[in-house]
């Protein structure tokens, strides 16, 4: 799951940032407006957190710019802004949630699954290729039957090319899945994950296989 948290309070995107990686969540941070807007141009990320006082004007804006272009990506105002009329306000102008400040990280949790569940956001449940089949929802994976147990990176990597199984998935769209805006990224540190995911899938008996497009991506597919 990647989310865009669009939050200027630096103790709380930090805070936040945080609290939600522990839960498998890749986070592009930004500040302002003017970058959000920048960094919803290539659509990829599952959900939006969205600040009301931003140092550009009121996040409110950021709902009317995704939805006069269509892009119905969730998104939930975090706030501290949290009179009635407000919650209304948020709401009528395209919020799918709203919640004020401060919250329990556990109830953030719970209204993005909640989003995420609704008809428009969701994909197949499972998706069977192989022996291999990965649990969307609850970000599992399993080979007949018995669970795969990867870390949390080489498990984001496979979620990436199992959501485009049969296609070669590009290796920037794959660190994106895999990756903050802010990581390091170390030149062969996706062909390290991979080779390692190559090896637990064989040794498993999954079934499936990660082919190479030298210089473009990888492939998942069925064994031949």
């Amino acid at each position: 799951m990647r989310l865009l948290l669009v939050e200027d309070e630096l103790e709380m995107a930090t805070a936040l940032t945080s609290a939600l990686a522990r839960h498998d969540a890749v986070i592009d941070h930004v500040p302002t407006l003017e970058m959000a807007i920048s960094a919803i141009v290539d659509k990829m990320h599952d959900v939006i957190l969205l600040d009301r006082q931003l140092p550009d004007g009121d996040g409110i804006a950021l709902i009317k710019h995704l939805r006069d272009r269509d892009y119905q990506v969730p998104v939930i105002v975090i706030t501290a802004r949290g009179t009635i009329p407000e919650r209304i306000g948020g709401l009528d102008h395209g919020a799918d949630d709203y919640i004020t400040k401060p919250f329990a990280i556990e109830e953030l949790l719970a209204r993005i699954r909640a989003v995420l569940r609704r008809p428009a956001q969701r994909q197949p449940i499972q998706v069977r290729i192989g022996h291999l089949v990965f649990d969307l929802d609850g970000r599992q994976a399993a080979v007949s039957g018995a669970a795969l147990d990867l870390p949390r990176r080489e498990l984001l990597v496979l979620e990436a090319l199992v959501r485009r199984q049969g296609r070669t998935v590009l290796r920037s769209t794959i660190e994106q899945a895999v990756y903050n805006y802010d990581d390091t990224i170390q030149s062969n540190a996706l062909d390290s994950h991979i080779s390692r995911l190559r090896k637990k899938l064989a040794d498993a008996s999954a079934g499936v296989e990660i082919h190479g497009i030298r210089g473009v991506g990888y492939l998942l597919r069925p064994c031949p």
